[in-house]
């Protein structure tokens, strides 16, 4: 895990500016085996990486102890960096209808992780990740971190490359926010239903 410092700001004239740009998003790669996260702070030219890392999970074999770590785990990142959104990347949608039950129910735990402490949630499926950040919707794992690399300066990239993918949902979000309408995002349990009426987790 990599941490970096923000840097002070001075410039009253621009606090309104400042506080939109600095705001703290957690980005969020579900799954039942690994579950990649990066954290950054919003910069005035482009983000800057907080942490970034990866919560192991192919050890536990009860698929619901998984989920219960999950949420424990989610629960313990924003309590210890207070990010003021959460980017999630949407299930992809297959033809192996066990398998998307369990990310459903992934995806869902870090959700309910972050409705318990009142943080806005927003969902983008994995091609829009991958073009904000690539420029293409099919491009592979190792471009989207190569493209992060060079963009947030990261010295060595982690051998998982799912940290990444968690890392490329809150870039992506960050660079919504000209076009704050572009992702599904959610603000409380009662939101997330009314616009799920079909999703179990």
């Amino acid at each position: 895990m990599e941490t970096i410092e923000g840097n002070q700001f001075s410039d009253r004239g621009n606090i309104k500016s400042y506080l939109i740009e600095s705001k703290i998003i957690l980005g969020i790669d579900p799954g039942t085996s690994i579950m990649g996260y990066g954290i950054i702070r919003g910069g005035k030219k482009t983000p800057e990486l907080i942490a970034l890392g990866v919560i192991e999970l192919a050890r536990l074999k009860d698929h619901y102890i998984k989920i219960r770590q999950i949420f424990d785990r989610t629960l313990h990142l924003i309590d210890q960096y207070h990010p003021d959104e959460l980017a999630i990347e949407a299930p992809f949608y297959g033809k192996n209808v066990q398998s998307m039950l369990k990310l459903g129910r992934a995806q869902g735990a870090a959700i309910s992780a972050a409705l318990q402490r009142d943080m806005p949630i927003f969902e983008y499926a994995p091609k829009k990740i991958k073009m904000a950040i690539t420029g293409q919707g099919n491009a592979s794992k190792e471009q989207v971190a190569s493209m992060l690399q060079n963009m947030l300066l990261i010295r060595e990239l982690p051998k998982n490359l799912d940290a990444t993918d968690g890392l490329a949902a809150a870039v992506c979000h960050y660079y919504q926010k000209e076009f704050p309408n572009s992702g599904t995002s959610y603000n409380s349990w009662k939101d997330f239903i009314a616009k799920n009426p079909k999703r179990k987790i």
